[in-house]
């Protein structure tokens, strides 16, 4: 089998509350998603989907994806895109760092090898560890009581896991955490993720003034040795999510003990294959995942699903359902929401079918 073509389309992803904010200000109202698809000469199509989270989060942007694929997509075409071995190698050769370039080439490619065997991804992930997945539902920053607000009415819609947007002003995001915790059950999670907002001062204030709740503090800081130096300061259990940037920086914070869960980010570490290895050896080190990307709609949520499925649910902290954040679907077959939970198809590859005529003309095509 071989490749043939790779063809990209630019998505709008309107979101159903308006605007997502977090940290420093950032906030983002409409996603730009570029969904992948790759020809070959069996009649195969691999899909996938990347999408930033605006440009002011990761070293990533929406337009660096289609200008990263043109990079690298003519390199690709004629090879096998059921050696993803090859395929990553020749990737990292001919474009240097930007996994999120590549993480849609990898997924889609992984797609096909679903297609190809009948089988679906969470079956060649590992097989099928659990039937449902747990969700987090991501709150985002606005007034103390107003989130209190929305937690508990996403609370009544069947979410049991919460990630709080926080990394503002220390005194307010104390605020936000107590009205939050407050609202909530024992038993029900709660995460303040600063994405990386406080400068260590304020992180250091905002963990001594919570010592007494049943909270998760998430990425206060900027940098790895920042947050180390706050992990030290506290007994809460410690979140990593993007300074965990793949397999170098998990080993490093297992080696200095450095979390005790982290966020997987699909897309963020460069596609499916290497975010099972970074799976497995947090399954082998004993540290839960919560399993999700930096945003998407439909096909990052179908992928995100057979990963968490075929994680054991231990290790499997929450999954993230984007596709319910956003007004627009644009695959049919999608995993939705049931009571705070989702699973993946049983479907060979990704299970899903993307709405390409709905798409417009294509922002690229690459063929032989």
């Amino acid at each position: 089998m071989k490749i043939t073509s790779i063809t990209a389309w630019q998505v709008d992803l309107p979101l159903r509350e308006g605007r997502y904010s977090w940290s420093n200000g950032n906030f983002v109202e409409v996603f730009d998603a570029t969904v992948v698809a790759i020809g070959t000469d069996s009649g195969l199509t691999g899909y996938a989907e990347s999408c930033p989270l605006g440009s002011a989060y990761l070293p990533a942007y929406a337009a660096g994806v289609r200008a990263g694929l043109a990079e690298i997509g003519p390199k690709l075409i004629g090879l096998d895109p059921t050696n993803l071995g090859e395929i990553n190698r020749r990737m990292d050769a001919a474009l240097k760092g930007h996994p999120y370039v590549k993480a849609p080439i990898d997924i889609a490619c992984w797609d096909i090898l679903g297609k190809a065997a009948n089988l679906p991804l969470h079956a060649l992930l590992g097989g099928a560890a659990q039937e449902r997945v747990a969700l987090y539902r991501a709150i985002s920053q606005e007034a103390p009581a107003r989130m209190a607000e929305k937690i508990a009415g996403y609370r009544a819609e069947g979410y049991r896991k919460f990630q709080l947007k926080v990394g503002a002003d220390a005194d307010e995001d104390i605020a936000r955490i107590r009205a939050c915790r407050a609202i909530l059950d024992p038993g029900d999670i709660l995460v303040a993720d600063a994405n990386t907002g406080w400068t260590r001062a304020e992180a250091a204030r905002v963990v001594a003034a919570v010592a007494d709740l049943d909270v998760y503090i998430e990425q206060p800081c900027p940098t790895y040795e920042e947050c180390l130096s706050i992990r030290r300061r506290t007994a809460r259990p410690f979140v990593l999510d993007e300074v965990i940037t793949g397999p170098d920086m998990l080993v490093r914070g297992l080696a200095e003990d450095a979390m005790d869960i982290i966020n997987l980010k699909i897309s963020k570490v460069g596609g499916l294959s290497k975010a099972r290895l970074m799976r497995d050896l947090c399954v082998a080190s004993g540290i839960p995942m919560t399993i999700e990307d930096t945003w998407g709609g439909d096909i990052v949520t179908a992928c995100i699903a057979h990963l968490a499925r075929s994680t054991p649910t231990e290790f499997c902290f929450s999954a993230t359902d984007f596709n319910s954040y956003g007004t627009r679907s644009i695959a049919a077959n999608a995993p939705r929401r049931v009571d705070g939970g989702m699973t993946a198809s049983d479907a060979p590859g990704l299970g899903v079918q993307p709405m390409v005529e709905s798409f417009g003309a294509p922002a690229l095509r690459i063929a032989a």
